[in-house]
């Protein structure tokens, strides 16, 4: 069966979202151009990924090819929650990421997960088999705003533990650096004189 494609190559909103309590959040990925909504599925850790490489690859073509990119944003201009109800397409389970020099544009595709081992030529080509697809093109302003949200919607959630950096949750913690022990237990000291 021929895989779908949604490519936007204009759009209003490509925000990251999350629906549930810290620690138990489901992620996502939404498009929206007019009355079209596209939401897919991914972990905390891929989007993480995503907002990082993108950053990155914004500084690397505005140092290899000149282009004008704009600078590291502080403020999120979109702060509005994603569109509801959530209809999710798939999975996410590759990702790729590009450059389009004669649209100026950041090239994101989003594929679902599949059994099948995938060949490179599958992330931002065209082939008519395979997993669906979810393609956008950002400009580097949208790039750098998806970025800082995603950045901002992934430490939205539990704190990190200051020892060991896993998240803290309400139910407790065991901490590997302390092998699961209190300080005070660990110490025998209990702060008294």
């Amino acid at each position: 069966m021929p895989r779908s494609v949604h490519e936007f190559r204009t759009l209003d909103r490509f925000v990251a979202g999350t629906v549930g309590e810290p620690g138990a959040r489901s992620f996502y990925l939404q498009v929206v151009h007019s009355s079209r909504v596209v939401s897919v599925a991914l972990e905390k850790q891929q989007l993480q990924v995503l907002a990082d490489r993108m950053g990155l690859l914004l500084d690397e073509v505005h140092r290899r090819f000149g282009a004008d990119i704009p600078p590291v944003q502080t403020e999120v201009s979109d702060t509005n929650p994603l569109e509801m109800p959530i209809d999710t397409e798939f999975r996410v389970g590759t990702m790729g990421l590009g450059w389009d020099a004669d649209a100026g544009s950041v090239v994101v595709e989003l594929l679902a997960v599949t059994d099948t081992e995938l060949d490179e030529s599958m992330v931002l080509g065209d082939a008519e088999e395979g997993p669906d697809a979810v393609r956008v093109f950002l400009t580097p302003i949208q790039a750098r705003q998806f970025a800082l949200r995603s950045e901002r919607v992934v430490s939205a959630g539990r704190p990190p533990c200051p020892l060991c950096e896993q998240p803290l949750s309400a139910e407790g913690h065991i901490c590997t650096r302390t092998n699961g022990y209190h300080r005070i237990a660990i110490s025998g000291s209990d702060d008294t004189p």
